[in-house]
């Protein structure tokens, strides 16, 4: 079974990129693992951000798992982008936490699966925290709730640098999951922590907080990958 990353700490630029269209944010990422490229001396970046809704396409497929037309998308403002990442189809969109982390994993000794499992575990770590139980399941990389999925993970490795990452179901509606096979799974039902949450009874008033949830998420990105926060003013002295 993987382990926590035992390391030096390092540091790591988080930035709050709010809502954002995904292709803006996969630019920032790409741009970044450029510069990473070039000069390995600098910091990791780490992104959080909401998308409007879109669906993105894996490298292993996933336009064949749509249920629905494309103009029937359009009408709806879903976007599709094809990405480089691994998996298949699957939804973005507001009311979910996704975190990106550009991650130079050859310089910090992690293999990749190292690095899912703990993208993974803080996901498991941060539902917890909010009273919903998570797990693993042989079918597919992410996490699950019983037979239901509640988040994702899906990354590209270049030059031993990552982009993509995590998404983890917080609130965030449904319906368009059921536009598509998920994760090029038929039958797949999706879920969320609000979903969750309510079918025990135990929606807390006010309910789950986005902020809160990104701020548990990158406390335990950190203490898994044995990073320390920078701000993004000082990670030229980082």
């Amino acid at each position: 079974m993987p382990q926590r990353i035992n390391s030096i700490s390092r540091a790591g630029v988080f930035q709050d990129l709010g809502v954002l269209e995904y292709t803006e944010a996969m630019n920032l990422q790409e741009t970044a693992r450029r510069e990473k490229t070039a000069n390995r001396t600098l910091p990791d970046k780490i992104f959080f951000v909401q998308h409007p809704s879109v669906f993105t396409f894996g490298r292993n497929g996933g336009k064949e798992n749509l249920t629905v037309s494309e103009d029937f998308l359009t009408d709806r403002g879903v976007s599709l982008v094809q990405t480089d990442r691994g998996g298949n189809i699957t939804y973005h969109g507001p009311g979910q936490a996704v975190l990106y982390p550009v991650v130079d994993l050859e310089l910090a000794r992690i293999g990749v699966t190292d690095f899912v499992y703990g993208l993974e575990e803080i996901m498991g770590q941060t539902a917890r925290d909010f009273g919903v139980s998570i797990h693993r399941d042989p079918r597919n990389h992410g996490m699950w709730k019983g037979p239901r999925k509640i988040g994702s993970v899906g990354l590209s490795i270049k030059h031993g640098i990552s982009i993509h990452g995590l998404a983890l179901n917080v609130s965030m509606d449904l319906t368009p999951f059921s536009w598509i096979n998920p994760c090029g799974m038929s039958g797949l039902s999706m879920t969320s922590l609000k979903q969750e949450l309510e079918d025990q009874g135990l929606l807390p008033d006010p309910p789950v907080a986005m902020d809160a949830v990104k701020e548990t998420l990158i406390t335990y990105f950190c203490q898994w990958f044995q990073f320390h926060p920078v701000r993004e003013k000082d990670a030229a002295h980082a």
